[in-house]
């Protein structure tokens, strides 16, 4: 065999191959290898859209990368990468360092890798057990990283003490005031604790419980680690916390800057495999943030082994179209004080970073003299990015879910009210930050601070639009949030039923705007059709927690129904145990289900459209479907269950499918005792086989139903 060959400009040296790939994903490589061949790496996104795979996302997403990118390096560094797999963070390492040695265990995936970075004329990838390359390797490299690498030290190396040896024989390949960078999974972390598998045995609580001997992986805790790092003499070692963990992370906390309450919301998504869901993740990091223990439940660590970093926390927004992915750091400056940076990672975002210093002009001049501070904006042009202070005080978001966690709704709309007050400023100059969210301005006592304006534009947008927008956000980032409702504040500041559906077709489509109308990760996870799965027990405590006219909706789009991923609609009974509905359903929707209660009702559908057509010629057609109840007229329905299901198919001929449609449903829903709807439900059962004399009995059961809550209207309205 040839000892070297090249793809592109990358070298491939096979000295050490033995031959075999010591290890492989399976047939994927192959569809691997055939996709970095045919597409340019702008079209990944495109190719993983398409595909619906977890390896695919996995080996080809960008965000794969952010777990190095942020790293400062000078531009002639040195840079060794163990396990460097199909290379999806081999091309960052390229683009920042002046020489990359990588090494992995496969030809295949080297091939991969090669194939994909083929412009880098910087990088050699060494085919072979890591043990049999390392005495070649040179020793003055200035990084070493062990991405997703160093749980597998036991194969690298066998014998006893694998880590601390691993660790060791890395050393050795450092030159002074080199690093060593390690990513790998917390074995506590708090997502294994609520029910995701462990990631490379893909067994419940096996890292938890304490893995077997032949174990292929071991991971470890942070004081797991540190008890390896002292053993090997190295003091000098920095934790950072990448979150949802380290193959798709979007955020990078460190211990000298911790999460703040309420921030960690990405928890249940789980793309490799199903779940379970034990318990809300985001509420227990919320508990384990205010006790200061996050760092012993992160998913994931990454750690530096040597000298430190000034950056203490990274925010990337790469799941955007070019012209906006940036990176948002808090550092350290020399004088000691913490600042923010952002940062551009694309050229062509450079004009969307260094327009923030506009931005901050236009809100400057526009609330002069108002109640809202904005904080400062420098350009540096060395540095290429944006620069602003630290802004010291809580989120508004923060102080909203304390009010609703201590059931303060007084207090809760004297801050909605101020935010109103303070916001609705010079209405009619031509400036307006379009993202004035409640977690993006700062409270310290009386001075209020917009912290983040990157959507800034030159125009006016009116004040209920901007809380409109604000209110929409707030709700959607967590369930216990819906306990406001907005309906009031909407109804005072004049917004009608068809200005908030004006707002949300806007809202979707500037989120359509930014990421280039490519699809979001959420959507992303479903297509890989990935199922969250609650325990029958612990589902059943949940709903019993809920108020029994509580709706909720699910959408299928061909993957089941996600209970993680159903919608609490903010529309509400009125009065008059009336709802009307606008779901809004992508074209790929299969099924709409709506549980119209949690308890035993009866159900009237008073109309039911799509896209302003009539759904269907009867509401009592097959497309409409009482799940676990039964017809008792042609618009009205008993459930004697507390789980009642209405599905509505959309697979027909007859229905007009868009990109973006609206069902829209109008119910009256009337709590039934459970005895008498069971009474009537068993009724309907036992009736006569002839079906005038059933059609009779279920006339009877509705008409009486339908008397008695009547007659209830008409009580409540003369009281």
């Amino acid at each position: 065999m040839q000892e070297e060959i090249k793809i592109g400009n990358v070298t491939l040296n096979f000295k050490h191959y033995s031959g075999v790939d010591l290890y492989s994903d399976g047939a994927i490589e192959n569809d691997l290898l055939e996709i970095v061949k045919k597409y340019k790496k702008e079209e990944y996104p495109q190719v993983i859209e398409e595909r619906g795979n977890w390896p695919i996302l996995y080996h080809l997403s960008e965000q794969r990368a952010n777990i190095v990118e942020w790293i400062p390096m000078a531009k002639n560094a040195k840079v060794l990468e163990v396990g460097s797999g199909c290379g999806a963070i081999t091309g960052m390492l390229a683009q920042k360092a002046g020489e990359v040695v990588a090494c992995d265990l496969s030809r295949r995936r080297s091939e991969i890798n090669a194939t994909r970075n083929q412009d880098c004329d910087n990088v050699t990838i060494h085919i072979g057990n890591f043990r049999d390359v390392e005495p070649d390797l040179p020793k003055d490299f200035d990084y070493i990283f062990l991405i997703g690498v160093f749980e597998y030290a036991q194969g690298y190396i066998g014998t006893e003490n694998p880590y601390e040896k691993f660790l060791r024989m890395m050393k050795r390949h450092l030159k002074k005031d080199g690093r060593i960078v390690i990513a790998i999974e917390n074995r506590m972390g708090l997502k294994y604790l609520a029910g995701c598998a462990e990631d490379h045995l893909g067994t419940y609580f096996s890292g938890i419980e304490g893995y077997n001997e032949d174990s292929v992986a071991k991971t470890f805790t942070r004081n797991g680690l540190i008890n390896i790092f002292k053993k090997c003499g190295m003091n000098d070692y920095h934790f950072y916390y990448p979150y949802p963990d380290y193959k798709l992370m979007t955020l990078l906390h460190s211990d000298y800057y911790l999460p703040g309450f309420g921030e960690l919301q990405d928890n249940v998504r789980n793309y490799d495999r199903d779940r379970m869901v034990l318990f809300n993740e985001k509420h227990a990091y919320e508990e384990l943030v205010r006790d200061g223990m996050y760092p012993d439940f992160a998913n994931s660590f990454e750690v530096i082994l040597g000298p430190g970093f000034d950056t203490i926390y990274s925010k990337y927004s790469n799941d955007r179209v070019d012209d906006f992915k940036i990176r948002t750091d808090i550092a350290i400056s020399r004088s000691g004080r913490k600042i923010i940076k952002k940062f551009p990672l694309t050229e062509a975002a450079k004009e969307h970073v260094f327009g923030i210093r506009d931005a901050y002009a236009g809100l400057v001049e526009k609330y002069k003299g108002g109640d809202l501070e904005i904080n400062d904006c420098q350009l540096d042009e060395k540095e290429g990015c944006a620069i602003f202070s630290f802004v010291n005080g809580v989120p508004l978001a923060s102080l909203l879910d304390e009010c609703i966690d201590k059931d303060d709704m007084d207090g809760f709309n004297a801050l909605l009210n101020e935010y109103i007050k303070r916001i609705d400023y010079k209405p009619d100059y031509p400036v307006s930050d379009y993202d004035l969210i409640f977690s993006n301005i700062m409270v310290n006592g009386p001075i209020w601070t917009i912290i983040d304006y990157e959507w800034t534009y030159g125009k006016c947008i009116p004040a209920k639009e901007q809380v409109w927008r604000a209110l929409y956000c707030y709700r959607l980032e967590d369930r216990k949030r819906e306990k406001f409702d907005p309906k009031p504040v909407y109804e005072r500041m004049g917004l009608t039923e068809e200005d908030t559906k004006v707002l949300l077709d806007e809202e979707y489509a500037f989120q359509k705007y930014v990421t280039g109308n490519r699809k979001s990760m959420v959507e992303i996870w479903k297509e890989i059709g990935r199922k969250v799965l609650v325990p029958k027990e612990l589902a059943a405590t949940s709903q019993a927690a809920r108020p029994d006219d509580c709706i909720q909706i699910y959408l299928d789009e061909g993957n089941g129904y996600s209970e993680e991923d159903s919608i609490f609609p903010e529309e509400q009974y009125d009065e008059k145990n009336t709802v009307s509905l606008d779901i809004r359903v992508d074209a790929k929707c299969k099924t709409v289900r709506i549980d119209p209660a949690f308890a035993p009702c009866l159900v009237t559908i008073v109309s039911a459209t799509w896209n302003g057509e009539a759904f269907a010629d009867s509401v009592s057609d097959v497309s409409i479907h009482p799940v676990n109840g039964n017809w008792i007229s042609d618009d009205s329905m008993i459930f004697d269950t507390d789980d009642p299901n209405i599905e509505f198919g959309l697979t027909s001929d007859k229905l007009s499918v868009q990109e973006r449609n609206h069902l829209c449903v109008k119910l009256i829903m009337t709590l039934l005792p459970k005895n008498a709807a069971e009474a009537a439900v068993a009724t309907i059962d036992d009736a006569p086989a002839s079906s005038e004399q059933k059609e009779g009995i279920l006339q009877k059961i509705s008409r009486k139903i339908i008397e008695k809550r009547e007659q209830r209207y008409y009580r409540d309205e003369e009281e």
